[in-house]
């Protein structure tokens, strides 16, 4: 310190004991730049060595001492030198050690009334231990009898450790995103096949929170002043984006009034002036869940500014108070300062603040779209009796005999399976007579059953989903004799798949969403993901239930914030699932029906004028939207070319069978591998096989389906509610197996176009 002759503080002489890395970054030259250009302070850096390697009793004396860890610093030296020659400290040291350890930084903030996501502490003693109270099951972990359902965080204690993990839930796709610190041009990586959680050590696991694709860093220099930054977040796709030199991109928020509140709240917490903090912003609410030591914002020569000036009031209000703290009104180093380009703040495009000279501004913007090309959605009911499978519906069900049970989870398939593969015998006798008609019917049912679940070689419950709903009961003994209880007899099994986004399908959505962006925010270019990380776009992504419109939810988000990587993080973060927005429609379920019969009945009726010379009875029907003069032979001709197409998959489906035959000594997993299910299109296409992982057994069961359901022999009947079936299907085998070269697919596809349309104009 300088002193006056009367006895005042001229100068104050401020300590930077910092590990050099630290006192060299740009911030921080900029900052103690600004503060020596006030002339009222003596800046002294202490240096590696001095830090290092010379007792506290020889370093140099200060006023105001600059102190923080980082990588390599000797805190508890720092705090015995604190201690000896009492400087004024920014931050405080001893909370310092807080700061390495997640579990004190959440205890810290929930005893200070700091909002925290919801959390759970795992403690090991050693690498692997097994924990009573820790349970971890397919999709969800439980921590002392708390249960995290994925999408959870793992987070490791240590606070210097930056590998966290995010684990998603099958019906998202499954597997893992690890963040980590930035390498290159990456903050993450996904790894589909890692479900499992890690063992090694303790950690944290919480609640994941949806924020929209966007982190906010929050910078404090004294609990009245905190700057916030938003950037597009690791958990979404990994790639940083960098602005032309090289630096990270990252824009300015305005923080709520409560928001202000948590930042002065964590300063005085900590007893940290200058600090960083993780603000997580979810449904209305924000919450802190990371608190870092001294933490400058990067290149803003506006928050240089401001922290100079703030710091320069602390440390004369702490060691000078005589002096004046009242900020002069020219800045002695903006002289010198170069001017700051601000077009990439202030520009907004898109007409949004009045950059053609109006006043107008674009409030909202609406999009509704379809989800992309996918498999045909297929349905296999039966009536089951096997005791196997009534116990695996009780097992399910909480052993209620007259509830319904929904299996969706790989475990709970996976039960269903091993038992449907014990009541299928391994091939086809080929000796059935027509009195076994019903059983050879039920065993064929059973064996597409099991193809289904065999499927690709791993169950994703976000396409295949089976139900058990009991029918029939009787009363027997209970187990202990101690009177009757009740057991099912007979359920119907009702097993939903396909209807899987293809990949040109998630090709559409994507493309899609990138057409969107360049045609309603032009010349924008990464300028939408600012407006949404800035909040003035407040960009929201809604889904129904169903895994095909969330993957092409998620695709189309892909496109639209140009972003990179697998759909699953995507659509954990981005996409919220609304199970209500089909919400409606039965209640307008007698109206479909009765639309139904009405359309039945005057396309029999117009078949019937026809062939008899009556007047047409709905001749509100022949203008416009009318029929077309053959329209009483497309049904007939519709059955017919349907019968020639399912003949020809079902000689494919005998090969294969024979095939997978001699094939049972390997597990079905290999099987598939061996046939090419795991393998990519362009090889199963080579192969002679069905894209996608179908096989010829489900691409037969598809089409037997649709033949029996179109056109019912015995009652010569036609149901036309499959003709929008019998096109999903020719559409896609058109799409995606036109190298099969199926006879007759072509022309009944243009048939069941034709008739297709008549029932959309009656609609």
């Amino acid at each position: 310190m300088v002193v006056e002759g009367n006895g005042r503080a001229d100068r104050v002489t401020i300590g930077v004991c910092v590990m050099e890395k630290k006192v060299f970054c740009s911030p921080m030259e900029q900052i103690l730049e600004r503060l020596r250009a006030f002339g009222e302070f003596e800046i002294v850096i202490f240096g590696d060595k001095v830090i290092l390697e010379d007792p506290i009793e020889i370093w140099p004396k200060c006023d105001c001492l600059i102190a923080f860890y980082s990588s390599g610093f000797p805190l508890k030296k720092a705090e015995a030198y604190a201690c000896l020659r009492r400087p004024f400290l920014v931050n405080e040291l001893e909370p310092q050690h807080l700061l390495h350890d997640r579990r004190k930084v959440y205890e810290h903030l929930e005893k200070y009334g700091i909002p925290v996501p919801n959390y759970a502490l795992v403690n090991r003693e050693y690498p692997y231990q097994e924990l009573d109270y820790f349970i971890e099951q397919e999709d969800f972990v439980e921590v002392h009898g708390k249960r995290f359902l994925k999408p959870f965080v793992e987070k490791p204690v240590n606070g210097d450790d930056h590998r966290i993990m995010i684990y998603y839930p099958n019906s998202a796709g499954g597997g893992m995103k690890e963040l980590f610190r930035k390498v290159g041009n990456r903050s993450s990586e996904f790894h589909p096949d890692v479900r499992r959680v890690r063992r090694e050590g303790s950690y944290i696991y919480e609640e994941f929170m949806p924020t929209g694709g966007t982190d906010v860093k929050v910078y404090t220099v004294g609990p009245g002043y905190a700057h916030a930054e938003a950037r597009k977040s690791p958990v979404v796709d990994g790639v940083v984006m960098r602005n032309p030199d090289g630096k990270e991109v990252r824009y300015p928020v305005l923080l709520t009034p409560t928001e202000k509140q948590m930042s002065r709240d964590v300063c005085s917490a900590f007893r940290q002036m200058v600090c960083g903090f993780d603000l997580l912003r979810c449904d209305g609410r924000s919450y802190v869940c990371d608190v870092n030591g001294w933490s400058f914002v990067k290149n803003s020569y506006k928050y240089y500014d401001d922290a100079a000036c703030i710091l320069r009031k602390i440390f004369l209000d702490a060691k000078a108070p005589h002096l004046s703290s009242t900020i002069p009104p020219s800045l002695p180093w903006k002289s010198n300062e170069p001017v700051q380009c601000t077009e990439g703040l202030t520009r907004q495009g898109s007409g949004i603040i009045g950059t053609f000279g109006q006043s107008e501004e674009l409030r909202c913007v609406i999009v509704v779209i379809r989800h992309g090309d996918r498999t045909p959605k297929q349905k296999v009911k039966l009536k089951v009796t096997e005791e196997k499978l009534l116990n695996l519906m009780l097992k399910y069900n909480g052993g209620k005999p007259r509830a319904e049970t929904k299996l969706k989870s790989a475990v709970q398939l996976q039960d269903l399976l091993d038992a449907t593969r014990q009541l299928v015998p391994p091939t086809r006798s080929g000796r059935e007579s027509d009195s076994d008609a019903d059983d050879l019917e039920h065993i064929e049912k059973l064996r597409q059953v099991k193809a289904v679940l065999e499927e690709g070689g791993h169950f994703s419950g976000i396409y295949r989903k089976v139900q058990l709903k009991p029918l029939n009961w009787i009363r027997v003994p209970k187990r202990n004799g101690d009177g009757e209880e009740e057991r099912p007899i007979e359920a119907l099994m009702i097993l939903k798949y396909g209807g899987v986004l293809t990949h040109a399908g998630r090709k559409q959505a994507e493309e899609l969403g990138r057409f969107f962006r360049n045609n309603i925010y032009p010349g924008e270019g990464t300028g939408l993901l600012r407006l949404h990380s800035t909040y003035r776009h407040d960009l929201k992504i809604y889904s129904s239930d169903e895994g095909r419109v969330q993957m092409s939810a998620a695709a189309f988000a892909k496109g639209l914030l140009d972003l990179e990587g697998q759909l699953t993080p995507i659509l954990v973060s981005l996409v919220s699932k609304d199970s209500s927005m089909l919400d409606g429609l039965e209640d307008a379920s007698i109206e479909m029906d009765e639309s139904k019969a009405r359309l039945h009945e005057i396309i029999i009726s117009n078949a019937r004028a026809k062939n008899t010379n009556e007047s047409v009875e709905f001749p509100w029907m022949v203008d416009g939207a009318g029929l077309p003069a053959n329209a009483s032979e497309l049904l007939p001709k519709m059955a017919k070319l349907t019968k020639e197409v399912t003949a020809q998959v079902k000689l494919l489906a005998e090969d294969e069978d024979e095939k997978l035959a001699l094939t049972s000594s390997f597990s079905r997993y290999d099987q598939a591998k061996a046939f090419g299910k795991t393998t990519i299109d362009v090889a199963r296409i080579a192969a002679g096989l069905p894209c996608g992982s179908e096989s010829f057994l489900l691409m037969f069961a598809r089409w037997k389906k649709l033949e029996r359901d179109l056109y019912n022999e015995r009652k010569d009947r036609f149901d036309i509610t499959q003709i929008p079936d019998v096109y999903d299907s020719c559409k896609y085998d058109l799409l995606h197996n036109a190298h099969l070269n199926l006879e007759g697919l072509e022309q009944l596809f243009k048939v069941a176009q034709v008739s297709r349309l008549i029932i959309c104009n009656f609609i």
